[in-house]
């Protein structure tokens, strides 16, 4: 297909994640304070959408704990800087098979698997404009990490996410999970047009090529919102890229420690410098009441 640049383009920061990152960088953000004044950062920069998970302030152990939601929430909304929340939904469906001769002997240190309704308590409690949706099942890098996510358990979540007013971003790690999106709102679980996330590079997912890149991009409905990112030293790369294939574009210490060779990264300083590369690019940054017209997102205030 032809290539249609994006001349209106927004960024998400993805500010913590739940990777082990917490140990190689200082500036991965551990408790709910530095999780928000992270993201706060961040929007002062230029991004419009923060994602956000939670850690345990103590050890950077990633957590569902609600209380830690709320409280990063709260400060993100009490805030000077107008952003639009998006939380994760992906914890809660982790399992960490046992030895290869004795698979269900799970690992407990790793596995964290509940029900659909939990998964989606902090989504319900706190009321972002978007949380994300995982749409597939997938081997990651670490040994015997399985991310579980059945038709059944997404069909129940994006229910839920659905009724109430919350947008999911489809989080595509390959392209069977474009597929499966696609049938979701066939089925009425998901509104169309939908918003997707492109997750590059994430092993054993897509790889970060860009022959993969536009057979994922070109899987995406003309009508819906995609966005791209990839891990590591093409994060930046991979900014152009979207953009160049018609998308908006995510950053942030949960993809990528590194501002330069040697040089660790802030929040801000990578919203910023792909801030710099889509306006080199002719494009413009859009904030985040543009982004809520563009995608129809409510903005609520659930204890207000």
């Amino acid at each position: 297909m032809p290539l249609s640049m994006n001349r209106d383009v927004f960024i998400t920061c993805a500010v913590t994640g739940s990777g082990g990152t917490q140990d190689r960088s200082p500036h991965v953000p551990r408790s709910p304070k530095q999780i928000a004044d992270s993201a706060i950062a961040a929007a002062k920069a230029g991004a419009a959408i923060v994602h956000c998970h939670v850690r345990d302030p103590e050890t950077g152990a990633p957590s569902r704990n609600l209380a830690y939601y709320r409280e990063v929430t709260d400060r993100i909304r009490d805030a000077d800087v107008d952003v639009v929340l998006n939380l994760t939904a992906g914890m809660g469906g982790d399992m960490v098979f046992g030895p290869t001769e004795n698979p269900m002997a799970l690992n407990q240190d790793g596995t964290d698997m509940v029900g659909a309704t939990e998964r989606v308590a902090h989504v319900a409690d706190c009321l972002p404009e978007i949380c994300t949706l995982d749409c597939g099942t997938m081997n990651f890098a670490e040994s015997d990490y399985v991310m579980t996510n059945t038709p059944g358990m997404l069909t129940a979540m994006g229910t839920m996410m659905t009724a109430l007013g919350v947008k999911p971003e489809i989080e595509a790690f390959d392209t069977g999970h474009l597929w499966y999106a696609k049938q979701l709102v066939k089925d009425g679980v998901l509104d169309s047009p939908a918003l997707v996330q492109l997750c590059m590079g994430v092993p054993w997912g897509a790889p970060d090529d860009l022959n993969t890149f536009m057979a994922m991009v070109n899987n995406v409905p003309d009508d819906w919102t995609f966005s791209a990112f990839g891990l590591g030293r093409n994060q930046m790369a991979y900014v152009a890229a979207s953009v160049l294939a018609g998308g908006n574009v995510r950053v942030g210490l949960e993809d990528n420690l590194w501002l330069g060779k040697g040089e660790l990264a802030q929040n801000w300083q990578l919203v910023e410098r792909a801030g710099n590369i889509v306006e080199n690019m002719g494009a413009r940054v859009i904030g985040a009441a543009e982004v809520r017209e563009k995608l129809g997102l409510v903005k609520q205030a659930p204890w207000a």
